[in-house]
């Protein structure tokens, strides 16, 4: 369950979030082409991607990169707190900051030939005091502006190729500047929440529309439309739980570009409108 939720956004992708729990949780990563960055401020998470477990106590951190599926964080005991900070790390966006060059961390290793794509890094003191610095942006939210958060992100990579897991990180992060092999359940995964339509996610997949609907039919046992839908309006459902942004922009954040037709499928599901689902929540956990 999630108890408080904050982030900041950067280019109009979410950047940095802290995150604090009651488990039992647990979170898929979606495939896409990013990579993360997760602290544990409080509490612990485990790790799992296919049959590899990885247990992160507090002030330790994970690095990953979400190109392949099958990832997952969890905590499967009951009622335990955990706080996360979270950093993304997308290509685009540190192209576009490192204009002229990017740092040695984000090039191929030129003697390491690895698809790890997971390393757990240790209570590093310099990786703890840039945790405090964010944690003091977080409480001051004034104080943030797009300079800010492009010195915090440059930071934090200066930082990982200064721990002793570098070699590591550095083949994790230069995988996001690598040509990459999508198989179709990670086309579907990466771009549930986009504004694609389903020829074009046919496309993307390199088949026609009815091929691309037998494929998709027989993954999921389910219709694309009907099966994007609900994965879209979950994800809404959760942000109308755990954040105060404006309904127009949850919607269009998971993918709906129409208000009406996503308060009318929203209503649909889960028999109320997103305003009215909005104070349920609030309603049956007041501060």
């Amino acid at each position: 369950m999630v108890n408080d939720y904050k982030k900041y956004d950067l280019f109009g992708k979410t950047l940095m979030q802290k995150i604090a729990l009651t488990s039992p949780f647990n979170y898929d990563f979606p495939v896409t082409e990013q990579a993360c960055f997760l602290y544990v401020l409080k509490g612990e998470l485990q790790y799992k991607k296919d049959n590899d477990e990885i247990n992160i106590p507090t002030h330790y951190s994970l690095l990953l990169n979400c190109i392949t599926s099958g990832k997952q964080i969890y905590h499967a005991a009951s009622e335990t707190n955990c706080e996360v900070v979270i950093v993304t790390f997308y290509p685009d966006i540190l192209k576009k900051i490192y204009d002229r060059e990017l740092p040695l961390l984000l090039h191929p290793p030129g003697n390491i030939i690895s698809n790890q794509s997971n390393e757990k890094i240790n209570n590093e003191f310099l990786i703890q005091k840039y945790i405090e610095g964010l944690l003091f942006y977080f409480e001051n939210p004034s104080l943030v502006n797009e300079d800010i958060l492009i010195l915090k992100l440059k930071e934090i990579i200066l930082l990982l190729a200064q721990t002793q897991n570098a070699e590591a990180i550095q083949v994790i992060l230069s995988q996001l500047f690598s040509p990459t092999t999508y198989t179709f359940k990670q086309i579907i995964e990466a771009n549930l929440f986009s504004q694609l339509t389903i020829e074009q996610l046919a496309g993307r997949a390199n088949l026609s529309v009815s091929s691309f609907k037998r494929e998709f039919s027989k993954l999921y046992n389910d219709t694309p439309a009907n099966y994007i839908r609900n994965k879209r309006l979950e994800k809404a459902a959760e942000l109308l739980a755990v954040s105060d942004q404006r309904i127009t922009h949850i919607a269009f954040e998971c993918g709906f570009n129409d208000l009406a037709n996503f308060t009318k499928s929203f209503g649909e599901k889960y028999h109320q409108s997103p305003t009215n689902y909005r104070q349920k929540i609030k309603d049956d956990n007041p501060i």
